[in-house]
């Protein structure tokens, strides 16, 4: 057996996975409350309304400019609670790693989700591993549930969103999805690109004192497209985006260049959030005074009268666009 690699027997329940749990998992999660000797972990939440979701990270390449799947897979469970009102507290892990994954990089992944964790101020309190055959995965899959309360203020929810209602955005869009791409240099190109991975808590919280917010919702998988379709077959209403849309000009020509729309391409760290149109510039302010949100822009609106998704664009003309079908880059989170 390679000693600098990933071997079946890391899966078997014996020495080699224990001293892979030990020399890994422990050795970087063990400080948040992971303890590996337990079958199940006591949690304090001091709360009734508990907050609870759950997520699978088959990102490739494993390694991305701005980050991995190790913060990626931390980013993308607390910032599914953190729009729906919460504060995430607790953190489960199951790692899949496939024969053959280098130890050096599952550690350093490790090593990054564990930082990211801290970050975000999640605990790590219990976890799996399972090794695949080589061939059958992808280097290594991850599989998380998050827990957590919600916070005072509004309780944020598709069912809210009406007539009129102001679409803003944190940030540019179609950066993380950019990224993953120029990494995996399918296609000859290279670029400077960096993820926009981060937790979002920051920004979801400055919004929960408004109280005519009505939704929000991070962009991952299919882009803010894919958010806005959501929004007309929840709602039966229409979204009409403006051309004020920020998308960073690197992101803008690769998308270009290989007919790529950043709308649909996916974001990490951002939040599409919907409000009244009379606390729409005070929720910009508050997001712009912050550093994830410097780039934040009200990018459209709720029309009752569309009932589909349209891009206005900046020489007055209209497009649709179109519900996601065909997946343009799979495995990307």
């Amino acid at each position: 057996m390679e000693d600098d690699r990933i071997a079946l027997a890391h899966g078997n329940g014996g020495r080699f996975m224990r001293e892979l749990i030990e020399e890994i998992f422990a050795r970087h999660l063990g400080g948040s409350g992971l303890d590996v000797q337990a079958d199940a972990a006591p949690i304090s939440l001091g709360s009734d309304d508990v907050m609870m979701t759950t997520d699978g990270f088959t990102v490739q390449p494993l390694e991305f400019p701005g980050g991995d799947i190790g913060s990626l897979a931390v980013h993308g469970t607390t910032n599914d609670l953190a729009v729906a009102g919460a504060r995430p507290m607790y953190f489960t892990l199951n790692a899949f790693i496939e024969e053959g994954l280098e130890i050096k990089v599952l550690d350093r992944i490790v090593a990054s989700l564990a930082k990211a964790a801290t970050d975000a101020g999640v605990k790590v309190v219990a976890g799996d591993t399972k090794v695949l055959r080589r061939g059958e995965g992808g280097g290594l899959y991850l599989a998380t549930t998050g827990v957590g309360v919600r916070l005072p203020g509004v309780r944020p929810a598709i069912s809210q969103i009406v007539d009129g209602d102001i679409i803003i955005v944190s940030g540019t869009v179609g950066d993380h999805g950019t990224a993953v791409m120029l990494a995996r240099e399918d296609f000859g190109l290279r670029g400077d690109v960096v993820s926009d991975a981060g937790p979002v808590m920051e920004l979801t919280e400055s919004l929960l004192g408004f109280d005519a917010l009505r939704f929000m919702r991070d962009p991952t998988r299919g882009g803010i497209a894919s958010i806005a379709h959501e929004i007309v077959r929840a709602t039966g209403l229409g979204v009409r985006f403006e051309p004020t849309i920020p998308v960073k000009e690197p992101v803008q020509s690769v998308c270009d260049m290989l007919g790529y729309d950043p709308y649909y391409l996916a974001c990490e760290g951002r939040v599409l959030a919907v409000i009244s149109p009379d606390q729409a510039d005070a929720a910009l302010a508050v997001w712009r005074a912050l550093p994830a949100g410097r780039d934040a822009a009200r990018v459209g609106r709720i029309a009752g009268t569309d009932k589909r998704v349209i891009l206005e664009t900046s020489l007055g003309g209209e497009r649709f666009l179109e519900e996601l079908e065909d997946d343009p880059l799979p495995r990307i989170c």
